[in-house]
């Protein structure tokens, strides 16, 4: 018996709950062809998948634009905080895309869940890192704080993120399966 923890991705970061395997082979037979000629995944909008990623990247926005807009005492720590945001945003928009015009589904050559997971467990520590430095070096400049504030925002959003998409499981796999 081998013993380990696995991530095992969850339905609801793929744009929703997934279908029972009789009703997804009874569906993609009938409208293989209409699903394919979609450019775009409506339900991914409402998902929540979808309205975490706009939440995060709203906030983002905001953090960045507070700190940019508001004198520096330290270069350093609000530089830090900058390209933290700057390129979460980016990378959370590029899945964002990823998942609305359903790429996934045509680049098969990329391990997408892993690659968002990825993505979200990197991302999220070095934005907890910058939100910090930011809240630390603030100095009761409103500007500051406010971003800061809001990098600690996404933080939490990002964790919510991998929480309701990943789930960790501890399970105990038999080593002599039968065939």
């Amino acid at each position: 018996m081998s013993h380990g923890a696995r991530v095992i991705r969850t339905g609801v970061s793929s744009g929703g709950p997934a279908a029972p395997p009789a009703a997804a082979a009874a569906s993609s037979s009938s409208s293989s062809a209409g699903a394919d000629a979609e450019l775009m995944d409506g339900a991914y909008f409402r998902s929540c998948a979808g309205m975490l990623k706009v939440a995060q990247m709203i906030s983002l926005l905001v953090g960045f634009i507070s700190v940019n807009n508001s004198p520096w005492t330290d270069y350093s720590a609000y530089s830090y905080f900058q390209i933290v945001t700057m390129c979460d945003l980016v990378m959370i928009l590029f899945f964002y895309i990823i998942h609305i015009f359903r790429i996934y589904r045509k680049l098969t050559c990329v391990s997408w869940p892993l690659a968002e997971f990825l993505h979200y467990l990197i991302g999220t520590i070095l934005l907890l890192i910058a939100s910090i430095v930011a809240a630390s070096k603030s100095y009761n400049l409103t500007g500051l704080v406010a971003g800061a504030t809001f990098g600690f925002l996404a933080t939490i959003l990002c964790v919510l993120s991998i929480w309701s998409s990943y789930k960790v499981s501890c399970i105990t796999q038999s080593t002599n399966a039968s065939v």
